[in-house]
């Protein structure tokens, strides 16, 4: 069974008098274990879509299935619950919270699933330390690089083993080496534990690193490339 599986989405976005049609029939299944890249220019969809996978958004017409259920059916609540449990997230702006450390901010997950203390505690360890960064769990985001924070937001996305993680544009804020190290971290990651990433990005290099691209173009799939 495909992860996601994507019919005839459209999404429409009033701005002012006029509507604008980000998403145009999209249709498209995403498997266990891929490591896909949305690309396209600004303004193709590819946001728009992460957004509609992961359940930040509705879609105007079409439909959105996450491990066979859809989204569409279900309450503002059951969508938060599917995020929690089913989904990773992995933003440009890392989205950490600045008075957790490190393991705090990649328990932060798994203390809303109601896991207890000494669970929370062990599995962030063994998060940071499957990215890189074992020593340094005991950290606030000012005390990191931006790399490094980056790694932090990729291990609160594991921590909780999502079927899926979503990652909008990561390596944007990043420079050329970090963001080498941090693509080659997630690539470790879906090669030896089977986590399955898409993501939104404008990067070569994460395209370059993906098993398939997903071109969109005035959102429409103009190409879908598996290597």
């Amino acid at each position: 069974m495909s992860i996601v599986s994507v019919k005839g989405l459209t999404r429409d976005y009033q701005q002012g008098e006029h509507t604008v049609r980000a998403l145009r029939g999209v249709s498209l299944d995403i498997e266990p274990g891929e490591f896909t890249a949305l690309m396209g220019p600004s303004g193709s969809g590819k946001s728009t879509l992460l957004n509609l996978i992961g359940g930040l958004d509705v879609p105007t017409s079409g439909s959105v299935m996450v491990e066979g259920a859809d989204l569409a059916t279900m309450t503002p609540g059951e969508r938060s619950d599917l995020r929690r449990d089913r989904l990773g997230f992995v933003f440009q702006a890392y989205n950490l919270i600045p008075v957790l450390s490190a393991a705090e901010n990649a328990e932060f997950v798994l203390q809303l699933q109601g896991r207890s203390a000494a669970d929370r505690r062990k599995r962030a360890h063994e998060t940071l330390a499957a990215v890189g960064l074992e020593g340094l769990e005991d950290r606030r985001p000012q005390e990191m690089s931006g790399g490094q924070q980056q790694r932090v937001a990729v291990a609160r996305a594991i921590a909780a083993d999502p079927a899926l993680v979503l990652a909008d544009e990561p390596t944007a804020n990043l420079d050329s080496t970090t963001s080498d190290e941090l693509i080659a971290t997630m690539k470790k990651l879906n090669a030896e534990l089977g986590v399955t990433f898409v993501f939104a990005t404008h990067d070569p290099k994460v395209m370059e690193a993906a098993q398939r691209v997903i071109h969109l173009v005035d959102g429409q799939v103009a190409e879908d490339i598996r290597k």
